[in-house]
């Protein structure tokens, strides 16, 4: 299956996931949905992830977290799409929900949230939007 976007994809089966009430999701393996993941962990949004192997393919283990029976990820949003990329330098850079949720981007210096990009000073493509 060719997939053109492979981070839509991941926020779909995560948003799909929690909507089902999902404790455990699939998703295919590569190294844009790893630091994605990453991010989302880093931050208390999802518990853990892990890299399985299924039938000779690699795929991630995504554990979502859950807060009394509420999902942790309200909404998920992808910003830059295959046919609309979205860039922000660090001064244009606003805040999601007024500092309640977080923009992952994808900077010189390696996927991170907006907090983490503003203290690294760098500006970047705005892959997502979570809160």
């Amino acid at each position: 299956m060719n997939l053109n976007d492979p981070i839509g994809d991941l926020i779909t089966r995560i948003r799909n996931a929690q909507m089902r009430g999902r404790s455990k999701l699939l998703s295919p393996a590569s190294m844009q949905r790893v630091r994605l993941l990453t991010v989302l962990k880093e931050e208390g949004y999802i518990r853990d992830f892990r890299e399985v192997e299924n039938e000779g393919h690699k795929e991630l283990e995504i554990e979502l977290k859950y807060f009394e029976g509420s999902p942790a990820i309200n909404e998920i949003q992808r910003v830059s799409k295959p046919g609309r990329r979205v860039y922000s330098s660090i001064k244009d850079l606003r805040l999601v929900r007024n500092g309640l949720g977080i923009s992952i981007l994808s900077t010189p210096k390696g996927v991170m949230s907006d907090n983490a990009a503003r203290t690294a000073n760098v500006g970047g493509e705005i892959l997502c939007e979570v809160y």
